[in-house]
């Protein structure tokens, strides 16, 4: 099958740093409500059906908090998602450097990335029925993946994992 021509008039191509910058801006726009409502709809889904574990690192860190402090059971995967949440930003960030990709072009390819996560968790979760027994091992895979998903969204957490790896790394660093 034989496609027609793209006229290279009705899709303007440019590098200049003001259309990144302008574009950057409509997605900083855009993207705080759209990943908020993901994030929340993720993390409320992910605590109810698979054992109580937050899919945002924040809460299985306070649950953590509040375990060393006053004792109790802690479930295994509220306890893994710290440090898988850590890993998975570390993996961002590799992702990120690999692609020696900047601006709006860096944020399209870790929204990919997320949005192929949460595609993934989708798709197990369905397939194995993760939700039946909320504390098995096929739900804490799913919470990891869902925890793995929202590495991109968390703020202070993974601004230092980030800022560690800049500060490890011989090349250029991703953050100012």
């Amino acid at each position: 099958m034989l496609l027609p021509a793209r006229d290279s008039r009705a899709v303007p191509r440019t590098s200049d740093s003001a259309d990144d910058a302008a574009e950057l801006s409509r997605l900083e726009a855009r993207l705080p409500l759209l990943l908020s409502m993901i994030a929340g709809m993720v993390d409320s889904t992910g605590f109810f059906t698979l054992g109580h574990v937050f899919t945002h690192v924040t809460g299985n860190i306070v649950l953590a908090a509040g375990v060393a402090v006053d004792g109790g059971s802690f479930h295994w995967a509220q306890l893994l998602a710290i440090p898988v949440f850590m890993l998975a930003l570390v993996t961002v960030w590799l992702v990120a450097q690999a692609s020696r990709r900047h601006g709006p072009s860096l944020a399209r390819l870790l929204l990919l990335v997320q949005f192929l996560l949460l595609v993934t968790l989708l798709i197990f979760s369905v397939i194995t029925k993760a939700s039946a027994d909320p504390v098995g091992l096929l739900a804490g895979t799913a919470a990891m993946i869902a925890v793995s998903s929202t590495a991109v969204m968390t703020g202070n957490l993974a601004n230092a994992v980030l800022s560690a790896m800049d500060l490890l790394s011989a090349r250029h660093r991703l953050l100012p």
